[in-house]
């Protein structure tokens, strides 16, 4: 299975015996959206919903950070996704959050997983089936392969050498808007590239590929084939950084605490103004 499918793929798969498939929407609370809501109201044939909330680290004082090994096995093998699936993710999200849990799951060895290419909105708009039944699950054991991978910590991320690429919007990147966590100043960090994630996506919502893909690493400056480390917000759309690498054979890492760590850490020096 790609890591991207597209609707065609996933139409002709349904009903497969290792075939799982999660709906891994979330929102900020300025979308007015409630994730749990818009699932159970209608998603793709046999579709689970993937908490990410429910993901993030318990006990951590930082939005989404990743989950230890446990509490990731106990969440998937309750909602039926273990050892021996195949994981289609997907989002109805502006944020494309399917990346973050793709990144989350990758990180700890998980096989076959994959994004469904334009997620809910491609489904939606071709007239393929929606349900609105929430499906039998029937826990599954899941094993996480090894420690996480890939991910960057705040003392790593002091001495980092490599790209530091941020999905955030440039008047956010630029410390031109408040920060939405308190204590946490704006700007960014000091040597980073701004490439907001909007920019790996067509107007459909599709992932653009190949050329195209590459361009938008490029118009920053950003060469794929060196070291690249992702950051933003809190570590939800800098998956999307992440997965835009893989796509083209690169692989990124994710400096999970991102700017509500480092901004929110007075020992950190901070850059405001464009790149």
């Amino acid at each position: 299975m790609d890591a991207l499918v597209t609707t065609e793929w996933l139409a002709s798969q349904l009903g497969s015996s290792d075939l799982r498939i999660a709906d891994a929407s979330w929102f900020l609370p300025e979308h007015g959206r409630d994730a749990r809501a818009d699932h159970a109201a209608g998603h793709i044939p046999g579709a689970v919903f993937m908490d990410l909330d429910a993901f993030a680290a318990k006990g951590s004082t930082l939005p989404s950070m990743m989950p230890s090994a446990e509490q990731l096995a106990v969440r998937m093998g309750a909602l039926g996704l273990g050892d021996g699936t195949r994981i289609v993710l997907y989002d109805d999200s502006p944020l494309h959050t399917a990346a973050r849990a793709w990144v989350m799951l990758t990180a700890f060895g998980t096989p076959d997983v994959a994004i469904l290419d334009g997620g809910m909105a491609k489904w939606r708009a071709e007239g393929r089936p929606i349900e609105r039944d929430a499906p039998g699950i029937r826990p599954r054991h899941f094993t996480p392969r090894h420690a996480p991978q890939g991910i960057v910590s705040l003392d790593a991320m002091r001495g980092e050498t490599g790209q530091i690429v941020d999905a955030r919007s440039p008047a956010r990147f630029a410390g031109q808007e408040p920060e939405p966590r308190p204590g946490v100043v704006p700007g960014h960090i000091p040597g980073s590239r701004n490439l907001p994630y909007r920019d790996f996506f067509h107007d459909d919502g599709t992932w653009k590929r190949d050329v195209a893909l590459r361009a938008v690493f490029e118009s920053q400056g950003i060469e794929i084939e060196r070291p690249v480390v992702a950051t933003c917000g809190s570590g939800i759309t800098a998956a999307v950084i992440i997965f835009a690498a893989h796509l083209l054979g690169h692989r990124a890492r994710l400096y999970d605490g991102s700017w509500a760590e480092w901004g929110g850490d007075p020992t950190t020096p901070k850059a405001t103004g464009a790149a």
